[in-house]
């Protein structure tokens, strides 16, 4: 990709409507949006291309997307045998027969996915469905994908044929660049990659978040429609802009205009009531009247503002969701019931089971619907309380370790609740020996729920900026997108998959910025740099909160405080109980 050579040329629209005018009803698209000129497109830098994509350079010629398109994914890296055009003319008849293509039934996998009009007329619409049948035939293996039907629908207006089309939809499903994601093909990738999404959204979607847990009954399933609303609820010109970019760019980008959405629907919607008591049919009806809120272009504008995680780490995330669900068992569809997903925060945390002595059921299910999704599938399990098993920091490690990741929460006599999420064993501080020394991952959180609720993420997340290039101590900020140091997918010494988020992934300006947790036989220090978010000494009598450099947070409580009670929570695996 970052080698090709662009020289392209494309026809007016008029000749355009010509050479693709066999699927397209021209009546219903809109003809203002194109432009009547012939048009040149000549590039050989990739990062100049990325951003021609971006600002739509091609998105007003129809001759010349399609051209684009066809050399976009003729460049795909495929399998040795992959179905191509002819293959399609052989076996088209077969497949389909003299049944009527307008009612021609889908293969399960595309989970009842509706073909999205896209302006396409009567025969487009069948070509739709023998192209899906024919995909079926040549890739048995292939049991999920519900965004196939908007894909071939879309790819069809800027093919000259339906095997023209075929092939095009079969090199991007044959991809087999292992660095290269494109479309889910299988009930795991889709949900561990919904999983994603919502961990996504939980970070850089908070408000838009904290208002799908009010008003949902089960949040993930609200996230699962993310892949809906870009391929099937987005009206044409949206669709076709995010293919343009998602083509040069890869996956993360449906991420990034997903949350974009999210975050325009938040904004929208903010202090008005839903329209329906179905915050999932509202958000739909959302997206597909998106052109009311916003244009195309101020709809990627946003979605690239947002500094997501670097793609390796976003694969590191995924990888993480997709070995939970497998764990519990959850790699297909249940055709009888409904997949088990999340556990929604009213049935985790349910009032006839759980109880606390420094938290209401409320309060944990508001901490309950800040951690990671993979998680989010457990219901908390008490393992330690200073009420029951006494004020010692040794019964606490006896307590604590073995389980990962735990949560603490701190009552002070002042009735101040605060807390920490901490996401490795508490066996860890092990590895340094005698020596304290901090160790976790940056999805660690820090938090306070009484005198008023606030959540610290790591600084990282919001200031990415601060993410420099340790030996260019002078050189210019980088996004997280790039600071990943690893050309590949992070391992540690035992060949395990590498932690999300762990420090040694970034190139950090200093220590301080990854000071998550540590431990000793003298105390407990959660965050740190030029202070400490919390500091619990030996007894778990006492202890000190102020701002600190991992979290950027102000102090939890009074900034010196006598501890009431204190409780660590594990998270119980209800499924495999």
């Amino acid at each position: 990709m970052r080698s090709l050579l662009f020289c392209l040329s494309a026809k007016t629209f008029s000749a355009a409507m010509d050479e693709y005018s066999c699927f397209v009803d021209w009546d219903k698209m809109d003809a203002t949006i194109q432009t009547q000129d012939s048009k040149e497109l000549i590039c050989t830098d990739f990062q100049e291309f990325k951003q021609l994509a971006r600002q739509g350079f091609w998105a007003k010629n129809h001759s010349l997307r399609a051209k684009v398109y066809l050399k976009l994914i003729g460049n795909i890296p495929c399998r040795t045998v992959t179905p191509d055009a002819n293959v399609y003319r052989d076996i088209v008849v077969k497949i389909v027969g003299k049944r009527n293509t307008g009612t021609l039934p889908l293969p399960e996998f595309v989970d009842n996915s509706l073909v999205p009009n896209y302006c396409l007329n009567a025969e487009g619409i069948g070509a739709v469905r023998k192209i899906i049948c024919c995909i079926a035939n040549q890739f048995p293996d292939i049991s999920f994908c519900p965004a196939l039907p908007s894909v071939v629908a879309l790819l069809l207006h800027y093919s000259r044929d339906e095997a023209e089309c075929f092939e095009m939809v079969c090199r991007i499903l044959a991809c087999n660049d292992p660095s290269k994601r494109l479309i889910d093909q299988t009930f795991l990738a889709f949900e561990s990659s919904c999983m994603t999404f919502g961990d996504l959204v939980n970070k850089y979607c908070q408000a838009a978040h904290k208002l799908m847990v009010a008003v949902s009954e089960d949040v993930l399933e609200v996230y699962s429609d993310w892949q809906r609303w870009l391929f099937g609820e987005l009206p044409l010109v949206y669709v076709a802009r995010v293919f343009d970019v998602f083509l040069v760019e890869g996956y993360k980008v449906l991420y990034r205009i997903a949350l974009a959405l999210l975050k325009v629907f938040h904004k929208v919607r903010a202090g008005q009531p839903m329209e329906s008591d179905n915050v999932q049919q509202d958000i739909r009806a959302f997206v597909r009247d998106i052109a009311k809120s916003v244009s195309p272009e101020k709809l990627l504008e946003k979605a690239f503002a947002i500094r997501l995680f670097s793609r390796k780490e976003i694969q590191l995330l995924h990888m993480a969701n997709e070995k939970a669900l497998q764990q519990k068992g959850i790699t297909v569809k249940q055709k009888s019931v409904s997949s088990p997903k999340r556990q929604n925060v009213h049935l985790a945390v349910h009032a006839e089971n759980f109880k606390s002595e420094i938290v209401s059921v409320k309060e944990m299910r508001d901490i309950w619907s800040w951690i990671p999704e993979r998680f989010g599938l457990c219901q908390p399990l008490l393992l330690f309380t200073t009420l029951e098993h006494g004020c010692s920091l040794n019964r606490f490690y006896s307590h604590s370790e073995g389980h990962e990741p735990t949560l603490l929460v701190i009552k002070t006599t002042a009735k101040e609740v605060c807390g920490a999420y901490l996401s490795t064993d508490w066996s860890e501080r092990r590895r340094g020996g005698n020596k304290l020394s901090f160790f976790g991952t940056g999805e660690c959180f820090v938090f306070r729920l009484q005198p008023e609720v606030e959540r610290y993420e790591w600084v990282i997340i919001k200031h990415p900026e601060l993410a420099v290039t340790a030996s260019e101590p002078g050189a210019k900020s980088t996004q997280v997108s790039t600071v990943l140091s690893s050309s590949s997918i992070p391992s540690d010494s035992s060949d395990r998959l590498s932690p999300f988020l762990a420090a040694r992934h970034f190139n950090l300006p200093s220590k301080t910025a990854s000071m998550f947790m540590a431990g000793s036989n003298e105390c407990i220090i959660i965050g740190g740099g030029d202070g400490q978010a919390l500091y619990l000494d030996a007894d778990l009598n006492h202890g000190r909160t102020s701002h600190c450099n991992t979290f950027n947070n102000q102090p939890l409580c009074s900034e010196s405080f006598q501890i009431s009670a204190m409780e660590v929570w594990g998270f119980k695996d209800t499924m495999n109980a």
